[in-house]
């Protein structure tokens, strides 16, 4: 499940960045839903809320760094169930499409803009907030179940 979660994930976000690239010219917008949602091309050339332009690259081996400790979480056990299978890809998924755009054009392609706010993001920053989503609900259930079956014990007396 972990695999192909992060191969969907991935793939979309990669082809959904080339489909902007190929289609709108930066600073280019195409409304998707009146009012709701437009595709803005944005080339970001740094980090989140396009803090420290030109120095995005140093941000890779962060990601793969990153990645690599999430797979050895799972192969030790420590990332388990589907929940927290899903959560580990979706988190994966993230981290390498935006180290891959910074990798081979030195910048991470942003295109989603919801009228609501004013941030403009691409899959690969969707995919790392619900990976973090996903992570805070199996812990909570985690933790939830462990404290009903603690209270549940019966005690040794």
């Amino acid at each position: 499940m972990f695999y192909g979660i992060t191969l969907v994930i991935l793939l979309l976000d990669q082809l959904s960045k080339w489909w902007i690239r190929t289609h709108l010219q930066v600073g280019g917008s195409m409304e998707i839903w009146k009012g709701v949602l437009r595709f803005t091309h944005y080339e970001n050339a740094g980090i989140a809320f396009s803090l420290l332009q030109g120095y995005g690259r140093w941000f890779v081996p962060v990601a793969v760094l990153f990645v690599l400790l999430i797979l050895y979480y799972r192969r030790r056990g420590m990332l388990g169930g589907r929940l927290g299978d899903a959560a580990a890809a979706f988190f994966v998924a993230g981290a390498l499409g935006n180290a891959l755009d910074r990798l081979l054009f030195n910048q991470v392609t942003d295109f989603i803009a919801f009228d609501s706010s004013n941030g403009i993001l691409n899959l690969s920053d969707y995919a790392l907030n619900i990976g973090l989503i996903l992570f805070i609900l199996d812990w909570l259930i985690s933790s939830i179940c462990s404290s009903f079956s603690s209270t549940s014990r019966p005690s040794g007396r």
